[in-house]
């Protein structure tokens, strides 16, 4: 379902997506186009997205084209799906150490749903961290991989 969304190449993609959505949560799935667990999200992305369009911009960013980001957001992971408004990045508190992206693919459409909806609301209200409406048990878990530390 990857096609059809909208697919970021570039640093410059990516940086202009960043500045010229406003009003809009924008939300950037990291990952490739032929990954299970990215396909298995692309499809939940791809079904919400007309439900979401007031509220929410969705694109996919290639792990490989864009190596700035992928290791400015630390995504050692794929999936990660990263969150924006007006051009400040959202942090969601899952329970887990990282509060800069969402790991994996979510359990349900209503999950992905949610979590747009509270981020939308609390970055109307100037907020920059919110916390996650999603039942904990439906985040999946990884270990936190530190190197050179």
């Amino acid at each position: 379902m990857s096609f059809l969304l909208p697919k970021l190449t570039s640093k410059k993609e990516v940086d202009q997506a960043i500045k010229s959505t406003a009003e809009k949560v924008l939300v950037l799935r990291f990952g490739r186009d032929d990954d299970p667990v990215c396909l298995q999200l692309d499809d939940i992305l791809s079904k919400t997205s007309s439900d979401l369009s007031k509220m929410a911009a969705i694109y996919l960013v290639d792990v490989d084209r864009t190596p700035v980001y992928t290791h400015y957001f630390d995504i050692s992971y794929i999936p990660s799906t990263v969150f924006f408004f007006n051009g400040q990045h959202m942090k969601v508190d899952y329970g887990s150490p990282d509060h800069t992206k969402f790991v994996g693919s979510f359990k349900t459409k209503q999950d992905f749903i949610d979590l747009v909806e509270v981020i939308y609301r609390g970055a109307m209200r100037g907020k920059l961290i919110v916390q996650s409406p999603i039942d904990p048990k439906n985040i999946p878990k990884y270990d936190l991989l530190y190197q050179d530390i």
